[in-house]
């Protein structure tokens, strides 16, 4: 009775080893074929009239050489190597493409008892993964190298237990045994379960995958659990329907999602088999199951790039349009400065020239999110901007919050981009006003230091800085909120009281500013966030008053306009006309060019960056330098990013930001060389 208990194990294993994505060959300790399954076949492309019970092991190779699967290579050189290792019980792994390009892992385990055991795995889709998400490489070798070590664990357990078998079983025992531990060293889960829906087979992967929850629900063993103590609850429920069908003689392949002990969400990809005997009843279900869960998020986390990519790009061509649509309004608006008495432009057109910038500053913060907009740093005296910032705060903020501004005396200007510094404090500002709705203090601290500072700051480079402390008396954050704070979208707000974008812009900004940030925060005590600013080698410039163009002489040279909205370009060119130039108007850099070559009265060109055809204005402006060395340029830009400029273009070439009006355009023309 005991031999047919054997036999039927014995039997289901087998089964299901055909069944099992990988290949498995063991060869004899005469180098001869004694045992493979169907996968072996499949994987290898080897002919049933090639693969037979006792076929020798050099033969098997010669003939794989000589077809092509190891290359160009010296087929009886392959052949004496192979054999050579093979007898001196060497351990083996490789990874190489098959003849339709699918990529094969290799792993030779030797035997005891004489012989050698091969799992054979087709790893393409997981290369393929890697390749889609590179940024993940250094994490995907990590976790390969450590299911290497325990693989190499599991061979010497493999190694251990088949010599003591050897010497208390029979040869029964031991070839059930040996497709035991074969089945505990493959990365898929193998099961089955009868009739009941009771576990009668676990291999070692499956028991990895649902041993904490069974431990947690103190069963002695998984063997003999039923699916109902193996996935409690909803988990169950959703599975129901599957496993009937299942149990109704059909096969079903799903994605299957279920919390573990330890909260974290994990998901399978599953296959379930109906074992079905020769009277075509089914007597249960082969459940084949594999851990996809760092594959879906490498999914997600490409998906949400993918995302990001596209906003970036829709945010990009909004900027323009928007900006184009402000520097028509803000230029026009400004015109009327002297069409209108200075009691009636100051009531109405500067509040709405005021509120045109603030336009552009949005656009400006958008493209910041979206990571197209390029900074313009100068120097900033840090103290008087953030007293700025303050003074808006104590107006925006409830009264409940009371605001404190520090500076150490005897500093030094830092270099940044003025308009992102100030976003980056409002950002702070808001996010320390939602952490103490009760109201607390929110504090503003400017320090001057010079790197290194011990182990306060032992990563930053030797150098001046500037460090701006923003500190509340908020609620604070614990370890696992600190840990996802900077992560774009992140957020403890509820549904539509935050975009989780604040920290992450900020943290963005500082970084292109070649700076350093640090978030430090405690439950209950509220939250610190330093960000160092590196130190300005010139004094900062104060604004140039609005009538700067008062002085301002053109001599009636001639202009090229170059823009190809036509209303933009009907303001820039009005703009023109008043500080005295005369003006030549093109729709598009293909023009421009082409008025260039034939008017050599030109001595100055005023370009918009980002215009429609194949030349837009920096490829035009490269062009006209070239062909009249002399020629003075003002680039104009709605968002474009001016990175692509030489040092010798970013010099020479100013770039005026829309919207702009007459006094901003007199300026860049003026530092046009």
């Amino acid at each position: 009775m005991a031999a047919r208990d054997d036999t039927t194990e014995a039997d289901l294993l087998r089964v299901a080893l055909d069944h099992i994505d990988q290949g498995i060959s063991i060869f004899d300790d005469g180098l001869r074929l004694i045992g493979w399954n169907r996968r072996f076949l499949e994987l290898l492309q080897l002919p049933r009239a090639v693969v037979r019970h006792g076929v020798d092991f050099a033969e098997l190779l010669r003939f794989m050489a000589r077809r092509g699967d190891y290359g160009h290579v010296d087929v009886e050189e392959l052949v004496r190597v192979r054999v050579a290792a093979a007898r001196a019980r060497t351990r083996f792994y490789s990874e190489r493409a098959s003849l339709d390009q699918q990529v094969l892992a290799t792993q030779t385990t030797p035997l005891a008892s004489g012989g050698f055991v091969t799992v054979y795995t087709d790893i393409s889709e997981r290369s393929a993964a890697e390749m889609l998400t590179p940024a993940r490489n250094d994490e995907l070798e990590a976790r390969a190298n450590q299911r290497t070590i325990e693989l190499r664990g599991l061979n010497e357990e493999l190694h251990r237990k088949v010599r003591e078998l050897q010497e208390t079983s029979g040869a029964l025992q031991i070839s059930r045994e040996r497709l035991r531990l074969i089945t505990d060293v493959i990365p898929a889960a193998i099961a089955h379960v009868d009739q009941d829906l009771r576990l009668t087979f676990a291999n070692r992967r499956f028991s990895q995958i649902l041993g904490q929850q069974v431990q947690n629900q103190q069963q002695p063993a998984i063997v003999g659990s039923t699916l109902g103590q193996l996935f409690p609850g909803e988990a169950y429920h959703g599975l129901l329907d599957r496993v009937a069908a299942a149990l109704d003689g059909t096969p079903d392949t799903f994605d299957f999602t279920y919390r573990s002990a330890l909260g974290e969400d994990i998901v399978t990809h599953n296959t379930l088999i109906p074992e079905i005997a020769d009277d075509r009843t089914v007597q249960g279900i082969f459940l084949l199951s594999l851990d996809v869960t760092e594959e879906k998020r490498a999914e997600a986390a490409l998906r949400e790039a993918q995302k990001m990519s596209a906003i970036g790009q829709l945010a990009g061509g909004l900027a323009h349009d928007f900006n184009n649509l402000l520097t028509v309004i803000v230029g026009n608006l400004a015109s009327l400065r002297e069409q209108v008495g200075a009691e009636v432009f100051q009531e109405f057109v500067e509040p709405a020239i005021r509120a045109g910038h603030r336009g552009a500053d949005i656009t400006r913060r958008l493209l910041a999110f979206a990571r197209q907009q390029s900074l313009d740093p100068v120097a900033i005296d840090v103290p008087s901007l953030v007293a700025g910032v303050a003074q808006l705060l104590r107006r925006s903020l409830p009264g409940t919050i009371t605001i404190h501004c520090a500076d150490e005396a005897g500093g030094w200007p830092a270099h940044a981009d003025p308009h992102q510094l100030e976003n980056a404090l409002v950002n702070l500002a808001i996010n320390a006003r939602d952490a103490m709705p009760d109201g607390g203090v929110l504090s503003f601290k400017t320090e001057y230091l010079t790197a290194p500072q011990g182990d306060q700051w032992a990563e930053v480079p030797p150098g001046d800085y500037v460090a701006l402390s923003v500190v509340d008396t908020g609620h604070g954050m614990d370890e696992a909120t600190m840990a996802h704070a900077l992560e774009p979208f992140f957020t403890t707000k509820p549904f539509g009281g935050g975009s989780g974008l604040g920290l992450s812009i900020v943290y963005g900004f500082v970084q292109q500013s070649r700076g350093h940030f640090r978030l430090r925060s405690e439950p209950g005590k509220g939250t610190a966030i330093s960000l160092l600013l590196p130190r300005s080698t010139e004094l900062p410039v104060a604004e140039p008053a609005a009538d700067a163009d008062a002085a301002f002489n053109s001599g009636g040279a001639l202009v090229l306009l170059v823009e190809d909205n036509e209303e933009v370009r009907r303001v820039a060119r009005r703009q023109l006309l008043e500080l005295g130039y005369q003006v030549l108007e093109a729709s598009d850099a293909l023009e421009g060019q082409a008025l260039i070559d034939s008017i050599p009265e030109i001595t100055l060109l005023v370009s918009d960056i980002m215009m429609p055809g194949r030349l837009d204005g920096l490829g035009l402006a490269r062009y006209a330098r070239g062909q009249r060395p002399e020629l003075r340029v003002v680039l104009v830009s709605g968002y474009a990013d001016t990175a692509t400029l030489t040092a010798d273009e970013e010099r020479d070439w100013p770039v005026l930001r829309k919207p702009f009006v007459r006094e901003q355009l007199a300026r860049s023309i003026l530092g046009a060389a």
